[in-house]
C-alpha cells in the first residue's frame, strides 16, 4: 500500500473505533502495526515454519521481544518516531 493510503486507512480505523467498532487487521505495514493497540505476532516464518504465536501485546511489547522478527523492525521504527 502507498504510505498515503495507509494514513487514510488509519484514520478510517480510528473513526470506526470511536464509533465502538472492533477492528482486526492482518498486515505487515509497520506504520499500520505501530498504530495498533494490540498485536498478535505469528511466526517465526511463513508456511510450515509459521503458525506459532511468537509474542502478543502492545507495539512496545512486541518490539521488546528478541524472538520476534516483526519486533526487530518495530523497535527501530518506534525509536525513530
Amino acid at each position: 500500500m502507498h504510505p498515503q493510503d495507509v494514513k487514510k486507512l488509519i484514520l478510517i480505523f480510528d473513526h470506526l473505533i470511536e464509533l465502538g467498532a472492533t477492528v482486526i487487521v492482518i498486515e505487515h505495514d509497520l506504520e499500520l502495526v505501530m498504530n495498533c493497540d494490540y498485536i498478535i505476532d505469528m511466526g517465526p516464518w511463513g508456511g510450515s515454519e509459521g503458525g506459532t504465536v511468537v509474542v502478543e501485546g502492545t507495539p512496545e511489547t512486541v518490539a521488546a521481544c528478541a524472538q520476534s522478527i516483526t519486533g526487530r523492525y518495530l523497535k527501530e521504527a518506534l525509536t525513530k518516531s
